[in-house]
């Protein structure tokens, strides 16, 4: 996959690179905590380089839902939407709401050629809609 980007290969890159995979939506504190398990000398500054290359070159997705810090997938390319709970945080994908992409028509484009809607749901989990929490 890197090479196939153009980016060099090395060690720190493959560690976030799996990271985003195997933690979707993790944010890049967690991403951290699972590259040192394999790399323990990996520094803050090589995972946020490596963060930034991989987003680059649309090998991972950054999202960031309001009041949230930065968090990573690795579902690229096919501009998916998220459910984002209220009370826990929980993040979970959901496939393009109606149609192609971009999925909506903005009533006014201005003149942009768009090829991409976000759209965030927002709501309780199932495991916080039954405990009650709000």
């Amino acid at each position: 996959m890197l090479r196939g980007a153009a980016l060099r290969v090395t060690r720190p890159r493959l560690a976030v690179l799996s990271a985003v995979f195997a933690h979707p939506h993790a944010d890049t504190d967690s991403i951290i905590g699972v590259v040192r398990t394999d790399l323990p000398e990996v520094s803050h500054q090589a995972v946020y380089d490596g963060l930034h290359a991989l987003t680059a070159a649309g090998l991972v997705r950054r999202i960031q839902p309001s009041g949230s810090p930065a968090r990573y997938e690795s579902r690229v390319g096919d501009n998916h939407h998220h459910t984002v709970c209220r009370s826990c945080g929980l993040i979970a994908d959901v496939d393009c709401a109606v149609g192609g992409a971009p999925c909506l028509t903005a009533s006014d484009d201005n003149g942009f050629v768009i090829d991409e809607a976000e759209v965030v749901y927002w709501g309780l989990c199932p495991g916080c809609s039954t405990t009650g929490d709000s």
